[in-house]
């Protein structure tokens, strides 16, 4: 790592080809931070979203990584470790949902959205936090969800795995917090995304009838705050869940 990498700093938004993680990649791109794509199968759009990125006067690459895969995000680390010498921002935004009343709920689809949310989001933390110990400074940014406060029916597996998050995000904050390194977790709600465009009108009015402002909140609403989090501005909060969410989590 030479002298002019020193000042920068380097991020990685797991699962950012799109939605939620696209929105931080770009908003943390547009603020000069240098930021790694990871993808699981979404690689035209991580590619397209990375060269997006160069084009603002910044570094970026797609790196592909199944989180739930230990084996494929210690390669992706490496890569990531390999290419910039350093890991300065986290944001564990990968994250599936895989939706069914309990009785109904398969083995299969309780593993693979634990495996993902909750397994991914510890493997890639703990990898970086190695390499922040190191430089002594880091920011992990944790994307949960209303839900994991709340609780949801017929999200038992994804309610879990975020309310799991919850509880990382505190431990790991105290183990780190005398090494510079804060450890945060963004609790999103509705938001306005492809998910909601496709919701009848029924069912748009009775989620907005559980959202104390009556209103869908917009991708900007968690980017601009993740970007805070990132920023030296933000060192004396650490282990927080801060909800974005319309008032749903009061």
């Amino acid at each position: 790592m030479g002298n002019s990498n020193e000042t920068k700093k380097f991020a990685l938004v797991t699962g950012a080809a799109k939605g939620i993680g696209k929105s931080i990649a770009l908003k943390l791109a547009e603020n000069g931070i240098n930021v790694a794509i990871n993808y699981k199968s979404s690689q035209d759009d991580a590619i397209i979203l990375s060269d997006t990125i160069k084009s603002m006067g910044v570094e970026s690459f797609a790196v592909q990584a199944d989180v739930s895969s230990l084996n494929e995000v210690n390669a992706m680390m490496n890569t990531v470790i390999q290419t910039w010498g350093k890991l300065d921002i986290l944001v564990n935004n990968a994250g599936i949902i895989q939706d069914q009343l309990l009785v109904r709920m398969s083995d299969e689809a309780w593993d693979n959205v634990i495996g993902t949310n909750l397994n991914g989001t510890f493997y890639c933390t703990r990898a970086a936090i190695k390499t922040m110990l190191k430089t002594r400074w880091g920011r992990v940014i944790n994307i949960g969800s209303v839900v994991g406060i709340r609780g949801n029916p017929g999200q038992s597996n994804y309610t879990a795995s975020k309310a799991a998050i919850i509880g990382f995000t505190k431990a790991v904050a105290k183990e780190v917090a005398k090494r510079n390194i804060t450890v945060n977790c963004v609790t999103p709600g509705y938001l306005e995304t492809e998910t909601t465009s496709i919701l009848t009108d029924a069912q748009k009015e009775f989620w907005l009838s559980a959202i104390p402002q009556g209103k869908f909140g917009e991708l900007d609403d968690i980017s601009n705050l993740v970007l805070y989090l990132s920023d030296e501005k933000s060192k004396y909060i650490t282990g927080q869940v801060i909800s974005v969410d319309g008032g749903m989590a009061v």
